[in-house]
Order: structure tokens, then C-alpha cells, then sequence
């Protein structure tokens, strides 16, 4: 007998980023063809390159009864990053955003991966914010243990990388935004030798900036 109940997978894109948006997706999918997303190759996003994402966003697409994507910009990460009180910081922005994409998928369960070391904490800010009782199964590298994660990862790291190529078309290309990246980091130095400001669209709170020093112009 087919397996026709939908469960939900949620994963999140660019949460280290220095430059442009983190994105979390979700998918809702019957849970028979939930099965055959393994067999056309969906793994966690970080495993594929770019050109396979592309080939399993679009069946990920064909696939799934629903999808939901919520952007958030740096500037409202910093809002939450800046908080003093514990527990209301990037992971609780994390959480509320997770909900949101739940809440506004079909699914009698949701697989999620937690954000959070403390995953019984982050569970119970997710659900504080969902709109309806659901099952949910939050872990760490749940993008490597349900499908159903690892889908939503690449729904989340495509939208990401279309998005991060628009940003490039406006200001210049930055490499991956990731501030392990050299490229990234050349071009955050050049940008405030040249415009001595931080460049639009870069997490002002992250670390990052206190390694570069305009005078020098070299990274400390």
C-alpha cells in the first residue's frame, strides 16, 4: 500500500556568510515519492556541485507537493546577532524563520536540522511559533539522515546562489561570501580602502570585520 501522508524537510544556506541572505526551505512531499528522491541522487547540497544542484533543484521541484523559502537579509540577522539576552540570537532567528516555513507547508512531520548544540531548546522554539500540532524531528545533520532534509539543503543553497550571483551584478564579485574565502576577504578590504563603509548587503556583526584593517589595507 502506497504511503501517501506528506512529511516536511527543512535545511537552512548561508548561515556563516559574511555577504547576502540566509536562506531556509522547506519541502513538502508524499512520503512514497519522498523515497525515490535518494535514487536520482539528493544528498546533502554540500556534497553536490553547483551543477548538480541545479539538475536535483529541478526535480526536487517536480516532485514535491509544496515548497516555502523564507530570505533573510543581513541587516535583520544583525538586528538579532546584537541581542544581549541569551538565547534570542541568530539560532532563536533561525527557529522562528524554520516555523514559518513549516507552518506554511502540508505535512503530518517535519525533519529538521537543528541549528542550535542545545537541539531540545531549539525544538521548542521552533514549535513555540508553529500554528498547528505537527511531529517534529529536529537533529543535527539531518541534511545527511532524512532525504527529505537534504532536498530542502539544496532548495536552499540554489535559491542562495542565484541570489548571491544578483548581489555580485550590483556591487562586484565577492567569491562565495564565506569569510574563510580569500577572494572574499580581499574584496571586503578593497571595498572599505575605497569606500570607508562596509559594503550593502554584508553582516555588519560578524568578526570578520575586526580582522580587516583599512590602514594597512591587509588582514590582520
Amino acid at each position: 500500500m502506497v504511503n501517501s501522508r506528506l512529511i516536511i524537510g527543512v535545511d537552512d544556506a548561508g548561515r556563516g556568510c559574511i555577504m547576502g541572505p540566509l536562506v531556509i526551505a522547506g519541502i513538502s512531499i508524499p512520503e512514497y515519492k519522498a523515497n525515490l528522491l535518494a535514487g536520482y541522487g539528493v544528498k546533502d547540497s554540500k556534497l553536490l556541485r553547483p551543477e548538480q544542484r541545479e539538475r536535483l533543484y529541478d526535480v526536487i521541484m517536480s516532485l514535491c507537493s509544496d515548497v516555502s523559502v523564507e530570505m533573510i537579509p543581513a541587516e535583520r540577522i544583525d538586528e538579532f546577532v546584537r541581542h544581549k539576552k541569551k538565547h534570542t540570537k541568530l539560532n532563536y532567528l533561525e527557529a522562528i524563520h524554520m516555523a514559518k516555513v513549516i507552518n506554511k507547508l502540508a505535512g503530518e512531520v517535519a525533519y529538521v536540522d537543528a541549528s542550535d548544540t542545545d537541539i531540545s531548546l531549539f525544538a521548542e522554539q521552533i514549535s513555540s511559533s508553529l500554528t498547528r500540532k505537527i511531529g517534529l524531528v529536529a537533529t543535527h545533520h539531518a541534511d545527511r539522515l532524512f532525504v527529505v532534509s537534504s532536498a530542502a539543503s539544496i532548495v536552499a543553497k540554489v535559491v542562495r546562489d542565484r541570489e548571491i550571483e544578483m548581489i555580485k551584478s550590483k556591487i562586484g564579485d565577492f567569491g562565495s561570501g564565506y569569510p574563510s574565502d580569500p577572494k572574499t576577504l580581499r574584496f571586503l578590504r578593497n571595498w572599505l580602502e575605497e569606500h570607508e563603509d562596509i559594503p550593502p548587503y554584508s553582516r555588519k556583526t560578524w568578526k570578520t570585520w575586526k580582522r580587516i584593517t583599512v590602514t594597512k589595507g591587509e588582514l590582520v
